[in-house]
């Protein structure tokens, strides 16, 4: 039907106009927000890379946890730094580690907001890497059981759901075994499926103080050429019992989310990932770029290519925007 019978812009003249024919909608439901948890008590520590974003004491990060509840967000993902660090990240799966605590404190507090745990060493071993390392190499089939005792943990504290994100072969299968045979099998594993090694988690290392000690995480995340690769990790953890799968980070990789979405039949996560924050709240606090706009552009177009859930350090931002109809 073309020009002049068929003229798009009909369609766009106004705002209800608009908002009737949109395609692609987003919600605060569709949105989990991350956070950093510190020891003690009383102190928010700024994340200088992350403008807006702090390390949270527990009862700082209750109060977090409260605002995102109100504003119709529905779980949080929790991420932990140790009071002290070691070559296998023993307080990662400690009974009184500060996740497990964590968790324990947010079901207590407000128990109808879902508690999400980020599974993985890499913030609790001194070397930086996200399993035990033998003559300088990261050894998979050990860490497993490192792995799998986090997950169990985190689930004996009260986690809703736990997130493995190490990328070792076979870790989901691992901790779908452990935590049935623990009477955990309700339990869901949302899998970092597809978790490439990007230069867009540098902040991340900076608030998690998790970078490397030695080498980088390229043998273990995946090379960013890769897209059929993508396909293999997230059909494996299907395999294994994965009951949503990931793609991190989002932006770079909306034709992986895409993918995913299309050939696999479960809930797709996106990460959108703290260097994708930054470029935004960087760009916008220089008046470069109009920021609240952005942040709702980017979450749409993840949702666009077939992301369920975005993971986003602007997801109480993106939840008032939402809240004021300004998508």
């Amino acid at each position: 039907m073309p020009y002049p019978i068929y003229r798009p812009r009909r369609l766009r003249e106004s705002a209800l106009m608009r908002k009737m024919v949109r395609e692609t909608t987003l919600r605060a439901d569709d949105l989990i927000l991350p956070l950093f948890v510190i020891h003690g008590r009383g102190s928010r520590e700024p994340i200088s890379s992350m403008p807006g974003q702090a390390r949270l004491t527990i009862d700082e990060l209750l109060k977090e946890c409260k605002d995102a509840a109100s504003m119709g967000i529905p779980a949080v993902l929790l991420f932990g730094l140790p009071q002290e660090k070691d070559p296998r990240g023993s307080e990662a799966y400690a009974e009184d580690g500060i996740i497990q605590q964590a968790v324990r404190a947010v079901k207590e507090t407000i128990p109808d907001l879902l508690v999400i745990t980020d599974v993985c060493l890499c913030e609790y071993t001194s070397h930086g890497h996200c399993g035990i390392v033998e003559d300088g190499r990261v050894k998979n089939d050990p860490t497993l059981d490192l792995i799998a005792r986090t997950a169990l943990s985190h689930a004996e504290a009260g986690a809703d759901m736990v997130a493995p994100s190490d990328m070792m072969d076979g870790r989901v299968g691992a901790i779908r075994e452990t935590l049935d045979e623990a009477g955990y099998q309700e339990t869901p594993i949302m899998a970092y499926s597809a978790k490439y090694a990007s230069a867009f988690y540098g902040p991340f290392r900076e608030a998690a103080d998790s970078a490397p000690q030695f080498g980088d995480r390229r043998a273990y995340q995946m090379d960013p050429a890769n897209a059929m690769e993508a396909m293999r990790e997230v059909a494996l953890d299907v395999d294994e019992g994965a009951d949503i799968v990931m793609v991190k980070p989002a932006l770079p990789y909306l034709d992986i989310i895409s993918r995913v979405k299309s050939d696999f039949g479960l809930p797709v996560a996106a990460y959108s990932v703290s260097g994708e924050y930054a470029m935004i709240r960087a760009a916008g606090q220089l008046g470069w770029l109009d920021e609240e706009r952005a942040i709702i552009e980017a979450l749409t177009g993840i949702r666009r290519d077939g992301a369920d859930l975005i993971i986003t350090y602007c997801a109480t931002d993106a939840a008032r925007l939402i809240e004021q109809g300004r998508q």
